[in-house]
């Protein structure tokens, strides 16, 4: 029997709300000698490499739409890959796992512009493809954990920002945190109450902890899916818009053809930030043609 998505517990080091939002904290703690340089130009002073998937751009960060009020700091990514030393009572999965942080340019992208994850530049680039987070907007974040997106639509010029997570979360400048089930009964009315009317936007990064068992993992996030789906569907503005965090694995046609009914246009979007190894999607959909 499938587990409730609600019951997933949290994976190792992670701020996960409602099952398990897949965002990494962007370093653990570590001795000074560990912790890794935060600008570190190349020999000879060469221009430092910029974060892969995106087009380069002079002096300014991946996300950022090229302003220079939307946190956008100079490309001083590192240019040689950390090693870090073994330690005692560190498995080789937490081994690799630090090594992978330390190594990554959207973690340390992440620590300079002040998001709370590397995720948060999931949102921005889908963002600055799609334009769904617009100006004067309200905002609902279903399992906003630890509270990247949450920033960035802040950032991004929503006027009423809202997150949902079963856990705590630290207080997000801007931005609302409700510590509750956005699957209650009486959510959607509450929220519509703190937003003074419809949500234009519902997005979801929620996912449950993967068993590595794919057709077991594709099957509960898409249970999460569907769930932040029926909650967007009574709460969505006319021409609103949905995003939620699926795995490939092709079940999902139920629910996309749902999708298709309510909505004007849906795709299938892997952001740059995505790493290549992860199976992970989101589904955006635009239009939303009203209430059913």
């Amino acid at each position: 029997m499938i587990p409730h998505p609600l019951q997933a517990k949290r994976g190792r080091q992670q701020r996960t709300g409602f099952a398990g939002r897949q965002e990494e904290p962007i370093f653990p703690s570590m001795s000074p000698k560990h912790t890794p340089p935060s600008s570190r130009r190349p020999k000879g002073g060469a221009t430092p490499p910029r974060i892969p998937g995106k087009p380069l751009r002079h002096s300014r960060t991946p996300g950022t739409r090229d302003t220079a009020d939307d946190a956008a700091t100079s490309q001083t990514l590192r240019t040689q890959t950390v090693k870090l030393r073994k330690a005692r009572g560190r498995t080789p999965a937490q081994q690799r796992w630090l090594n992978r942080q330390l190594n990554d340019p959207y973690v340390t992208a992440a620590r300079q512009q002040g998001w709370r994850s590397r995720a948060a530049f999931k949102l921005l680039e889908m963002d600055d493809r799609f334009h769904f987070i617009r100006p004067g907007s309200r905002v609902v974040d279903l399992g906003a954990a630890p509270g990247g997106w949450a920033q960035i639509a802040v950032k991004r010029g929503a006027a009423k920002v809202i997150g949902v997570d079963l856990l705590p979360v630290d207080p997000v400048p801007g931005a609302e945190i409700i510590e509750g089930d956005f699957m209650e009964a009486d959510m959607p009315e509450r929220l519509q109450a703190m937003l003074g009317g419809r949500a234009d936007l519902v997005m979801s990064d929620m996912a449950p902890n993967t068993t590595g068992h794919a057709a077991t993992d594709h099957i509960r996030i898409m249970a999460l899916a569907e769930n932040a789906l029926d909650f967007a569907l009574k709460i969505l503005a006319e021409d609103g818009a949905f995003i939620a965090k699926v795995f490939q694995g092709g079940s999902e046609k139920d629910m996309l053809d749902l999708m298709k009914r309510n909505f004007a246009v849906v795709k299938h979007v892997k952001p740059p930030a995505s790493r290549k190894e992860s199976s992970e999607l989101y589904v955006i959909a635009t239009g939303f043609r009203g209430e059913p």
